[in-house]
């Protein structure tokens, strides 16, 4: 199902990226979930005008709409008659448009899938801030280690504003072996 969505995506010319477990797991940390998120470029109404094709193409759709103090201005959720499920996020308070040019291509299932970058995806986990998204962003932390561009890491935690940066800071610290 996720293919077919992005297929729909990249034929409406909208940029995209895969985010949440499954861009974890292309940064190395391994978790389950049971559907597949994706952050687009993408305004409301655009994301109506995709709800419609998804309806007509026979998918389920759920479009929420948020308030503005939302940090996510909207959610389409997309599922089929099998139980599979794609999220596709909208309007992300912070994220910088650079990212989906940021976003490495990865194979799955022999197509190339658009993933989410490291910082902005730790960046991202760290302005989501619950325990699991914590624990995600730390684990990349980790594992990236020197591969990690830390000045591109600060500066995109800025744009998600002072709780965001000082998540980051606390987690390098750690990463650093500096006791809190």
């Amino acid at each position: 199902m996720l293919l077919d969505v992005v297929a729909v995506l990249i034929g409406a010319g909208l940029p995209y990226a895969v985010v949440g477990a499954m861009a974890a797991a292309v940064h190395g940390v391994i978790r389950a979930s049971v559907d597949a998120d994706l952050v687009l470029a993408a305004d409301r109404a655009q994301l109506r005008r995709l709800a419609q094709e998804f309806g007509d193409a026979g998918f389920q759709t759920q479009l929420r709409e948020s308030d503005p103090d939302d940090p996510i201005a909207a959610v389409l959720a997309l599922s089929d008659a099998h139980g599979n499920r794609v999220d596709l996020l909208a309007g992300l308070r912070g994220l910088e448009p650079e990212a989906f040019s940021r976003a490495v291509t990865v194979s799955f299932q022999g197509e190339a899938l658009r993933v989410i970058g490291l910082e902005d995806f730790i960046a991202m986990k760290l302005f989501a801030g619950g325990p699991t998204h914590k624990a995600d962003a730390r684990a990349a932390i980790r594992i990236a280690g020197a591969a990690l561009d830390r000045p591109l890491l600060k500066r995109l935690a800025e744009r998600y504003g002072p709780a965001t940066q000082r998540a980051l800071a606390a987690r390098l610290r750690i990463a650093a072996g500096v006791k809190t």
